[in-house]
């Protein structure tokens, strides 16, 4: 089958431009939460954690490696990362029939949307992860487009890789699998080739998987806990929010990508495979993004559908993606000034934007308490924090002996018994007044700029009298969230 010439021009000139605003952007604000957890994982590398597997930790590592200890460290694998999920898009259109076009308005409606922005300018899982969606997406458009079964092979290749960076990928191969069991072509289910890639994605995840199953699946606890927590909000979300990743133009246009897609039986399973994914994140409590990588196979194949509208159509959806990118580059960028951000409804909508203020604040409440002690209790003084933003922002501001008992950190305490003295911020007075005689507040975090985040007014206590072994208190602050 004949495709269209790449419009290679175009989509090097929006991925570069995408890099650029990217890095130029990227440290107006300060660390994400994620960013600065990372930052501590990255000193303890594994084949996983309890949260997560290893790669983006690993990232973390080779980023500080190759630039220095910095928040700009942290912005170029995501900002590397999103200008090739540009690359990929545009290619998966082009595998659907799309010319220059029909790419050109790929790259623009990617680049500009918000998803691809917020995981563009900060290291979080999702920033890697997203790529390799839309690789295993493009082969498996190669695979059924085409009618050329080998490519099932880089499709497992792909997703064995993926599972270093996130198991979400299962949400892909069962929606894909689903797609071809009701919608066919059945045939590509007996493909040798199929089976063949699935073998090889198995053997690749081997060791990730080796990891989980000797940690008695410590991920499914993750995951259970994410949905006991955030279950309900999730669902409520998860329509509205359709059209909010990467903007509702997009999803309009993905609304047409996938009547394409049910229309052409070689790739009907696609079409089938996002309502899958959809029902199995909701039954599950799963987070609303779970489907954004197949919105983004949708939207690839409606860019077709407009450039076949004709040049008034072209038009008019250029026009109405560049006033998505406006309104996604304002929610998902850290554009406005920090001291503006409470005055608007972005940190309300936007995570990270909320969580990458008031680290600097946060840390210096910490150490004046800590300077504020006689010198033989400050030498023995432990910090003990909620999460692992906290533990993060303080290590990165070099105060020693900070523990948390939040997912992964868990494994790196108990703190050593002579921590009688302990400053303790997001614990909760109850669960200090187990461990030591006494708490009193000292300070309340204020990040100067009243943005609205889990840190903002929150007390900071000094304890004392440490009333029994930190060995035998530690299982009790295990929590996953």
């Amino acid at each position: 089958m004949e495709r269209p010439p790449l419009a290679w021009r175009s989509t090097a000139v929006v991925a570069a431009c995408l890099v650029a605003v990217l890095l130029l952007l990227g440290q107006r604000y300060g660390y994400h939460r994620d960013e600065l957890y990372f930052r501590v994982l990255s000193e303890y590398p594994a084949w996983g954690y309890v949260d997560q597997p290893p790669l983006t930790p690993l990232i973390a590592r080779l980023s500080i490696a190759l630039f220095g200890d910095t928040l700009f460290a942290l912005k170029v694998f995501p900002a590397l990362a999103a200008a090739l999920l540009v690359v990929l898009a545009t290619l998966i259109t082009r595998e659907f029939g799309g010319a220059r076009v029909a790419q050109t308005v790929t790259a623009l409606g990617v680049a500009t949307g918000a998803y691809t922005l917020v995981a563009g300018h900060s290291m979080l899982t999702l920033s890697f992860d997203l790529p390799f969606w839309a690789a295993a997406g493009l082969f498996a458009v190669k695979a059924l487009r085409r009618e050329d079964p080998r490519w099932w092979l880089a499709f497992g290749a792909v997703t064995g890789l993926a599972t270093y960076n996130k198991l979400l990928i299962a949400m892909l191969v069962l929606g894909l699998a689903a797609g071809l069991l009701l919608a066919g072509p059945r045939r590509v289910l007996i493909s040798p080739w199929l089976w063949a890639g699935a073998a090889l994605a198995l053997v690749l995840a081997v060791p990730n998987l080796v990891y989980q199953a000797t940690h008695d699946w410590p991920q499914l606890t993750m995951a259970a806990a994410l949905s006991d927590n955030e279950g309900d909000e999730q669902r409520l979300m998860f329509v509205p929010m359709q059209f909010g990743l990467f903007g509702p133009v997009v999803a309009v246009i993905a609304g047409f990508g996938w009547w394409r897609l049910w229309k052409d039986r070689r790739v009907r399973a696609i079409a089938v495979a996002f309502p899958v994914a959809a029902v199995l994140t909701v039954a599950s409590g799963g987070r609303f993004d779970y489907t954004g990588g197949l919105l983004l196979l949708l939207f690839t194949a409606g860019c077709v559908s407009v450039e076949a509208a004709g040049a008034g159509r072209v038009r008019l959806a250029v026009a109405a993606l560049a006033v998505n990118g406006l309104l996604c580059a304002v929610i998902a960028l850290p554009l406005l000034p920090a001291d503006r951000l409470a005055a608007t409804p972005v940190p309300a909508i936007n995570e990270v934007a909320r969580e990458s203020v008031g680290w600097p604040e946060f840390a210096a409440a910490v150490r004046g308490i800590l300077a504020s002690l006689p010198p033989e209790e400050r030498d023995r003084a432990i910090v003990l924090t909620g999460s692992y933003g906290e533990q993060g922002a303080l290590a990165r501001a070099g105060i020693p002996r900070v523990y948390s008992g939040q997912n992964q950190l868990h494994q790196y305490g108990p703190p050593p018994e002579t921590g009688t003295v302990a400053v303790a911020v997001n614990i909760g007075r109850r669960g200090m007044y187990r461990q030591y005689t006494t708490c009193e507040q000292r300070a309340v975090v204020d990040n100067r700029v009243g943005v609205d985040n889990e840190m903002q007014g929150m007390p900071v206590f000094l304890c004392h009298g440490l009333k029994g072994s930190w060995r035998a208190a530690w299982p009790r602050y295990l929590h996953y969230s």
